[in-house]
């Protein structure tokens, strides 16, 4: 009896392997597709040295710039050397302010990042009890005005409920700050901690000093609800709607006949397979993340990748732009490969 256990577990354990090779190799076309859509993007309205400098330079001084930067190469020259610059990490040099833009991907990057988790954290904290609370009050009054902040949540638009929550809870009320992620005290604290690590919340906790974390997190409060809660909507109608499917299932009829309380039902019976979807959907919620990230920064100041992006942008500096949407881009395709390992772990017929 035993062998043939240890043949279905080699087999199973072969075929997660080959799931995960393959959905590893994939990011390679993805990312080569994601970066070549860039590339074509940004030179559909010419070379990046005209589109930001052009009317401020001569035309002799327009051209020497462009010559010395190669965009007056063909642009097969261009691409190649662009993709050969990536892989060995660079990403070129940024117009408006001469850096190189792998610096302001690393000095940025951080924030970015920080504030996306924050989000993440408030999505998986609001949206999954308040779903699974919703499907246990099916059709009753808790459901529909669950229902309806949920639906309120993915409808209102990342950058006003960004601006709604500053005038009520910053400007009117004064209870977290209006901008920025730490105060100018806080910050003088944490550069006396050491170098920093681009997440204020670690260098925060560095410091030992509670206040200044607190000063921390009240910064990150605002933002983290403005991005999180199209998100945490997302997440409560997608496990109240998985939910009450798993708890019309067999099993969970089997156990409700031998006497199971209906919360134990929800809690312990039905939770994990309502929430397969919700990982699987989680991945994309990231891109969508990170698109908001964009318009949350700008309106609390949050120096991230989101907020260069957008100066970038006003400068039309085509070349640093290049350089954070693709970041943006593997990000969200790494993403997607870690939630696909997720999801096979934890639901066993995700298989090639």
């Amino acid at each position: 009896m035993s062998a043939p256990h240890v043949v279905a577990t080699s087999t199973g354990g072969s075929a997660l392997g080959r799931y995960i090779l393959v959905r590893f190799l994939l990011i390679i076309p993805t990312v080569f597709i994601l970066v070549t859509t860039v590339f074509v993007l940004m030179r559909a309205t010419g070379d990046p040295i005209t589109a930001s400098q052009g009317g401020r330079l001569s035309a002799d001084e327009l051209q020497r710039r462009i010559s010395e930067a190669g965009y007056d190469r063909p642009v097969l020259v261009q691409y190649w050397e662009y993709l050969t610059g990536i892989v060995r990490g660079d990403f070129g040099t940024s117009i408006s302010d001469n850096r190189p833009v792998i610096e302001v991907l690393g000095q940025y990057g951080g924030a970015t990042l920080e504030l996306t988790a924050y989000a993440v954290a408030l999505a998986v904290l609001l949206g999954l009890p308040l779903g699974m609370l919703a499907a246990y009050f099916r059709d009753r009054w808790p459901d529909a005005g669950l229902r309806v902040l949920a639906i309120l949540a993915y409808a209102t638009p990342v950058f006003f409920a960004g601006l709604l929550l500053k005038l009520i809870f910053a400007v009117g009320l004064g209870w977290f700050p209006v901008a920025g992620r730490a105060s100018t005290a806080a910050q003088i604290e944490m550069r006396f901690a050491g170098d920093s690590s681009g997440f204020y919340l670690v260098d925060a906790i560095r410091t030992g000093q509670w206040w200044v974390v607190q000063d921390v997190l009240s910064h990150a409060v605002l933002p983290s609800v403005a991005l999180g809660l199209l998100t945490a909507g997302v997440f409560l109608r997608l496990v109240r709607t998985n939910m009450i499917a798993t708890l019309g299932t067999d099993y969970v009829d089997a156990a409700r006949s031998r006497g199971v309380r209906e919360r134990r039902l929800v809690v312990a019976h039905a939770t994990r397979p309502a929430l397969i979807p919700v990982i699987t959907v989680a991945g994309m919620q990231v891109a969508m993340l990170l698109v908001g990230a964009v318009l949350t920064e700008t309106t609390f100041e949050w120096r991230g990748l989101g907020f260069q992006l957008a100066q970038y942008l006003t400068v039309r500096d085509f070349v640093a732009v290049q350089g954070i949407v693709v970041l943006m881009a593997v990000i969200v395709a790494v993403t997607n490969f870690l939630v696909d390992i997720v999801a096979a772990l934890i639901d066993p017929r995700v298989r090639y």
